[in-house]
């Protein structure tokens, strides 16, 4: 199975949007995040759903985003996270970490 870093990229919001606070949501299958790169708004705080829809449990974890979470199989987490500057933030699937690649973009 493949797993890819993914890449978290924050775009640029009105200055209102700190007061403000933003779903997104990604979903794990086949041990890969889908979407694999999740654009949101910057300095807004961001209520991040993560879905395993695979029947073994993976990590969510980003150095960047300093989270480290367990998902369970056919289980869902909430991270929250920001406001954060614009930028990309990476993160990736733990428990796959030796099949995973980098893109380079």
């Amino acid at each position: 199975m493949f797993r890819s870093v993914c890449l978290f990229a924050l775009i640029v919001a009105a200055p209102l949007a700190q007061a403000q606070q933003h779903e997104a949501r990604l979903v794990i299958r086949d041990h890969k995040f889908e979407p694999a790169e999740l654009n949101v708004p910057a300095a807004q705080k961001i209520k991040l759903l993560v879905e395993n829809q695979d029947a073994t449990p993976e990590e969510f974890e980003s150095s960047e985003l300093n989270r480290e979470k367990v998902v369970v199989g056919k289980g869902t987490i909430t991270i929250f996270i920001g406001p954060l500057d614009p930028g990309r933030y990476p993160f990736f699937g733990d428990f796959h970490q030796s099949l995973r690649s980098i893109p380079i973009t």
